[in-house]
């Protein structure tokens, strides 16, 4: 009987402009990029390109059943990728959040992706409990050895995975903590505000980290001020409002579980006077309506609506609604007003969604001055133009 023999490396040949992108550092290989190839390849199978004079030019992980046919681990000079290596840039990821990490924030993003090298991954920090969040398959082969990694680089007491729906409901791995378990909601500071994050059942990863500095900026914003936190969700500029000096704060979302979490935030943070004695209303509604219908007026009002275009087809009318809302936000100001508007559509490029804010400020017939945009906080870094999601912008109306 003859020995089974191990196949032949994937190997990939790339039409010229994929072959340009993946040079200049794009992060994707799509399905109809891929000129050639010697076989078939598996989930998780580490593919080799080779350019036009048939010279080494990148790795990636290989995935038969995505449009995403590659996601590049690594571009230039042949290298080995294994253990050292992934802990090697798990290491530099640490070494980029040094700065947002530390006594009063231990809440933040560890890892971002393909924009820390880590395709198809993030990792969230919250307090004691590291939330990894795998989006491709290509990981599942590999995720004994990532486990340990991550492990002995951020030195979680609890670690928790999550996966993307079309992998949670195909993959052998049980989602949930591994190893020892801890709380399903965690208690985290971000700049010594408390939060929860249910860490295994939440949206995303538990919380929504990314908006941090704008947060902040808010807090910085809010002296005197009626506020109104549009599409609140946990009540996180709300709370940075309260802390901030708000006279009033008011979340409207349409879901009872998050105006419930809003309510257990504030009493996270009962021990801080500023933010107990600031009066802080619920409103239960779908927030186009309430806006279209209410005639109450708001010194400070933050729009910050979930993704309104999850696909390309739908940018049109993710734009259409944001017209819409803060349209009516930028009416529902008092003399002195300020609108904080914020998109977290990727399909929406920052260009077009500042140019439409600007444009309803200019139609609005008031006086009008710009204070700040705002892009990716520091710890979700945005390394290739399908990264880019988040933008806001900060207007004051006289």
């Amino acid at each position: 009987m003859s020995e089974s023999r191990k196949p032949a490396r994937l190997r990939l040949q790339l039409f010229p402009r994929a072959e340009t992108a993946v040079r200049k550092g794009h992060p994707w290989v799509f399905g109809d990029s891929i000129k050639s190839q010697n076989r078939d390849g598996e989930a998780g199978e580490m593919a080799v390109m080779y350019d036009r004079q048939d010279r080494f030019m990148a790795l990636g992980f290989y995935d038969p059943d995505s449009p995403i046919r590659v996601r590049i681990v690594h571009c230039g000079k042949p290298a080995t990728i294994d253990r050292g290596w992934w802990l090697e840039r798990a290491l530099l990821a640490k070494e980029r959040r040094a700065e947002v990490s530390g006594e009063n924030t231990d809440g933040f993003r560890c890892i971002n992706g393909e924009s820390d090298g880590f395709p198809g991954l993030v990792a969230d920090r919250y307090a004691n409990t590291l939330v990894v969040k795998l989006y491709t398959p290509a990981w599942l082969r590999h995720w004994e050895e990532m486990e340990s990694v991550l492990r002995d680089v951020f030195e979680p007491e609890f670690l928790v995975l999550r996966m993307s729906r079309n992998l949670s409901e195909s993959s052998e791995l049980s989602e949930g903590f591994r190893g020892s378990r801890g709380t399903k909601t965690v208690v985290f500071q971000e700049n010594g505000i408390r939060f929860e994050s249910a860490v295994v059942h939440g949206q995303k990863t538990g919380f929504f980290l990314d908006q941090r500095e704008n947060r902040a900026r808010v807090e910085s914003l809010a002296r005197g001020r009626e506020v109104l936190n549009v599409f609140s969700f946990s009540g996180g500029f709300s709370l940075y409002a309260a802390r901030g000096g708000a006279k009033t704060v008011t979340d409207l979302d349409i879901s009872t579980h998050a105006l419930e979490s809003a309510e257990r935030n504030f009493k996270l943070n009962a021990s801080d006077p500023q933010i107990t004695k600031v009066s802080h209303e619920c409103v239960q509604a779908d927030a186009f309506k309430w806006m279209d219908e209410t005639d109450r007026k708001f010194d400070l009002i933050v729009v910050d609506p979930p993704s309104l275009a999850k696909r390309a087809r739908e940018k049109d009318g993710a734009l259409a609604a944001y017209r819409h809302l803060n349209r009516r936000a930028i009416a529902m100001l008092r003399p002195g007003g300020i609108l904080v508007a914020a998109s977290c559509s990727a399909h929406v490029p920052a260009a077009e969604f500042l140019s439409m804010i600007r444009e309803l400020a200019e139609h609005s017939g008031r006086n009008w001055r710009e204070h700040w945009t705002s892009g990716h906080a520091p710890d979700h870094p945005a390394v290739f133009p399908e990264a880019e999601y988040l933008k806001a912008v900060c207007l004051e109306f006289d």
